[in-house]
């Protein structure tokens, strides 16, 4: 049989072209189907994916799926816009590197407490409490320095609300909205000085108690911690630093000297960060005090009383000595980018 085959090759490579159409019908006619069939065996032997979603825990992000599918417009407030976020993204800021503002000391500290001050060798015993007219002049005030100088994510948050308000009330609307909150702070604050007052001296619009009904009945429980009332509705300024406010009230609450700020609110505050910027206010307003010549004493801690429109009782977030320096410190930082702005 191998000398046939020989004699056979030699025979063809006598005619070289013989030979080469011989090895094309016989190989190439049949290496085509092979290739199809090696890639037809390689397309059917991958695997099918796995679906992503079938192994996610499904009970821990029942919430999450209900407060999305569930969801329906309404009026929404920073607070709520800052929960909603936190459900859907998760905390922005948990693993953000610290603010630069937190970490940095005040180039221009002064200390909150004045050391020049010496107070009264007897406390005064007038029943009245001081009350100084704001006066107008070109010293910025605690508001407007704290509104020049808002951190950008709350600015974000604020705006964001500031436009679904208006997509679902119209400017006009809006409008309407914030001037109606801001006469009721007015009466609010009017009522609870006529409290303060003696009897002679107080001024009650009984026209307008129903507008303030539910703030009034929401801060009871607070009113009976509060004694020895020494300012309501005063001007302070900072002899130094040269900024100025207007305090609500300065008084004992349960045996402490505070400055206390009065705030009315639709939404629950019951922790100290849910007032935002309202801390570096009521620590502005302290070190104002004790550096104001105008008053012959000091004060060291802070009171903040959210008054609710619905009568739930209110929330007072206290500030004991250690966090109103800490937030002192951190107004100072804000009083600095304010003056470098301007």
């Amino acid at each position: 049989m191998l000398l046939v085959r020989m004699n056979f090759l030699q025979l063809l490579s006598r005619k070289p072209e013989r030979l080469e159409m011989v090895f094309r019908l016989r190989y190439c006619k049949k290496q085509f189907p092979y290739m199809c069939l090696a890639t037809s065996a390689c397309l059917y032997s991958k695997k099918k994916k796995a679906n992503g979603y079938e192994q996610v825990d499904q009970e821990k992000y029942n919430s999450l799926v209900y407060s999305v599918t569930s969801y329906k417009a309404s009026a929404q407030t920073p607070e709520t816009i800052l929960e909603e976020d936190g459900l859907l993204c998760g905390q922005p800021l948990k693993h953000a590197p610290p603010n630069e503002a937190e970490t940095n000391a005040p180039k221009n500290w002064v200390p909150l407490i004045n050391p020049n001050k010496r107070a009264p060798l007897l406390d005064s015993d007038s029943s009245l409490p001081m009350k100084i007219a704001l006066q107008k002049t070109k010293i910025p005030s605690v508001t407007r320095i704290l509104q020049q100088t808002i951190p950008p994510q709350q600015a974000f948050y604020l705006e964001r609300w500031k436009q679904k308000m208006i997509l679902e009330l119209g400017k006009d609307g809006f409008a309407e909205y914030t001037k109606n909150l801001f006469i009721q702070g007015e009466l609010f604050h009017a009522a609870l000085e006529s409290m303060f007052l003696p009897e002679d001296l107080a001024t009650k619009e009984q026209g307008e108690d129903a507008a303030i009904s539910g703030y009034l009945t929401s801060v009871q429980h607070v009113l009976k911690d509060i004694s020895e009332v020494k300012v309501l509705e005063s001007a302070v300024q900072h002899e130094t630093l040269q900024y100025l406010g207007l305090v609500d009230c300065v008084a004992k609450y349960r045996g402490q000297l505070c400055v206390i700020d009065w705030k009315t609110s639709e939404k629950l505050k019951p922790s100290l960060k849910n007032t935002f910027d309202n801390p570096l206010q009521v620590a502005a307003y302290v070190g104002a005090i004790n550096h104001d010549a105008n008053y012959d004493f000091q004060v060291s801690c802070g009171l903040i009383v959210v008054a609710y429109k619905n009568g739930c009782p209110a929330h007072p977030h206290f500030m004991d000595p250690d966090l109103c320096s800490q937030y002192w410190n951190k107004w100072l930082l804000r009083l600095e980018e304010y003056m470098d702005r301007n």
